[in-house]
């Protein structure tokens, strides 16, 4: 029996599997999925848990729930050596080893990237996994509580000034939502004013959002600030020692919630340890069938999507295209190297990957979005309507959609549950301090793990 290994449970390691345990043969070949994490996370609804519209549970799909062929390992796979057909692995617990396989799938994902500027590592927090969507909720929620408390002034200014760093869809969405949700926040505390709210999304290019066109993209400026928001355009981050924020333009002032959404990075075991060819990127070179190689010299019984892919982009008008990281693609990718994995096993003719856009929505909070497709452009209530619509239909399994309406349903009939939880992150501290009287303090990003 073959074995099947695939590099990483993301959407496309997932999709791919999935297919996988729906095409193969009874003692056709074994899957095995290595990856740290329990569960795929549907990064597209992470901004809605920030904001308290969705469940944490909600945006994450339990691996060992819905692939129940596939045998899985919970570990990084810290080095691929395809000459010797073996990967290193570091399990959660234990010593690392060594695994063979027959077949390689690497969609090891994408990482945050990060820069060395003063303060970052300590004090922000990325947007990429559930624990840091749910960090920053309740980071947000617990930072009301503190500043509802004490009188105006520079202590209760900086709890609540939130910074986003990226104007990309995941920078943008998140800093849309949890501005809809610190704005609904304000009913319920009567000893706060919208003039207490400060938010500053931060962008080091001259536009957001450069998936839509320049005017789309100019709206949603003029929407944030519409909406009491200071929007940074050609505009870097210098320093963030202490929460208090240099801005390249310069702007400084203290924020108790930085949050670093500019942009992704190779992930370090496709970039750096491993011998599979990669681009100038750091990305795994891939054939537009997903086999890793060029068409020249393709490599046998290897394959990549994802993130972590250069895999070529049929669909675009432009010579040498490459595919966008993105949800849509992973996703796609999955299917096809499913479908091309079971061909090749059997001898038969894989396909190529080809996949035009089906246009790009984004939320901007609560009754906010917008949506573009070529140049048909939608704003407002309707492109949110189609946000939700479009994903609650893309999230795999229908036992997470039907969560996931069910969610939604109610908050639309109670309202969003306005509740921190940030003392779950430290669940011993009530238990060392013997009922002492403690305060929940907004304590430094990098000192807290969301759980």
């Amino acid at each position: 029996m073959r074995e099947i290994l695939i590099v990483g449970g993301g959407y496309a390691g997932f999709y791919t599997a999935w297919g996988l345990e729906k095409k193969l043969r009874h003692g056709e070949a074994r899957v095995t999925v290595v990856d740290p994490r329990p569960y795929m996370t549907y990064q597209p609804f992470l901004p809605e848990v920030t904001a308290g519209s969705i469940e944490a549970r909600h945006a994450v799909v339990s691996l060992r729930r819905h692939l129940r062929r596939t045998r899985l390992i919970a570990g990084s796979v810290t080095e691929i050596r395809n000459a010797q057909r073996t990967v290193t692995v570091r399990p959660v617990n234990g010593a690392e080893y060594k695994l063979h396989y027959d077949v390689l799938v690497v969609t090891a994902g994408a990482v945050t990237r990060t820069f060395p500027i003063p303060g970052l590592a300590r004090q922000a927090i990325g947007l990429k996994h559930v624990e840091e969507a749910v960090a920053i909720r309740d980071r947000l929620m617990t930072a009301f509580d503190q500043a509802a408390s004490l009188p105006p002034g520079g202590e209760r200014r900086m709890l609540l000034t939130v910074t986003f760093v990226g104007g990309g869809f995941s920078g943008v969405e998140g800093f849309g939502e949890l501005l809809s949700l610190a704005t609904a926040m304000l009913k319920s505390y009567p000893e706060l004013s919208f003039d207490d709210l400060s938010f500053h999304l931060v962008e080091a290019r001259g536009r957001i959002l450069p998936e839509v066109g320049d005017e789309p993209g100019a709206w949603v400026v003029r929407s944030l600030e519409r909406r009491g928001a200071h929007v940074h355009l050609n505009t870097q981050l210098v320093s963030a020692e202490d929460g208090h924020v240099v801005l390249s333009d310069g702007e400084e002032f203290d924020s108790a919630l930085i949050v670093w959404t500019a942009g992704n990075a190779s992930n370090p075991v496709v970039h750096n340890h491993t011998d599979l060819p990669v681009d100038e990127r750091g990305l795994i070179m891939a054939r537009s069938d997903l086999r890793v190689g060029t068409d020249s010299e393709p490599l046998p019984d290897v394959w990549a999507a994802g993130d972590d892919a250069s895999i070529p982009d049929l669909a675009s008008p432009v010579p040498g295209a490459r595919t966008v990281p993105n949800a849509q693609h992973a996703v796609r990718q999955g299917r096809r190297l499913a479908k091309n994995l079971v061909a090749d096993l059997r001898g038969k003719r894989v396909g190529d990957y080809r996949h035009s856009s089906l246009g790009v929505v984004a939320t901007l909070g609560l009754g906010r979005g917008i949506f573009q497709y070529k140049k048909i452009v939608i704003k407002g209530l309707p492109a949110w309507l189609m946000h939700r619509g479009y994903h609650v239909l893309a999230v795999p399994t229908w036992e997470r959609k039907v969560r996931v309406l069910v969610a939604w349903l109610t908050a639309a009939l109670f309202g969003r549950d306005l509740v921190s939880l940030a003392s779950v992150q430290h669940p011993r501290d009530a238990f060392v301090m013997g009922g002492e009287a403690q305060g929940l303090g907004v304590r430094p990003a990098g000192e807290e793990t969301a759980a």
